[in-house]
């Protein structure tokens, strides 16, 4: 008899390369960036002194941090559906893996909206009850052609 892991892993392989979806527009603020300049002692001004910015930055306003963005991801993704909930049936935990990429294309200037958009890029079988699923994320900025973070996520989930 096959394990929720190895059911959910064939279930996965018909969404292989296949769109999610989209998640919802989030709006990254100054006081967003200026928690996260503070939770990770980052202060440099291209990110906390609009002021400067206006001078001396080639945006001319404050630009969150990278890794701001990525840290979003979490929430970003957290509003797009599964294909098949099937998939989850058995999860007793998700951890984050890491990542295989990242890259970040474009500034995300204050007071933008982001949003992500994910694919479902790989799935594979560890063990008899574990999977890794590695989806493609891109993080779009509103109005902007190139977008502000593209990441390949790995997340291990743990079957019971």
């Amino acid at each position: 008899m096959a394990t929720n892991a190895e059911n959910a892993y064939q279930l996965f392989q018909q969404y292989i390369g296949q769109e999610d979806g989209v998640g919802e527009w989030f709006v990254i603020d100054q006081q967003r960036i200026n928690n996260f300049a503070d939770a990770t002692n980052d202060h440099q001004f291209i990110h906390v002194d609009p002021e400067q910015c206006a001078k001396l930055s080639p945006y001319k306003v404050p630009i969150a941090h990278g890794f701001l963005t990525l840290s979003l991801l979490t929430h970003l993704c957290g509003a797009i559906p599964s294909k098949d909930n099937r998939v989850y049936e058995g999860v007793m935990m998700g951890v984050n893996y890491g990542f295989e990429k990242v890259r970040f294309p474009s500034p995300v200037k204050v007071n933008s909206k982001v949003r992500a958009r994910r694919v479902l890029a790989k799935v594979e079988l560890k063990d008899p009850n574990t999977l890794q699923v590695t989806h493609s994320i891109t993080v779009e900025i509103d109005g902007e052609k190139k977008p502000g973070c593209v990441a390949d996520w790995l997340t291990r989930m743990v079957y019971a």
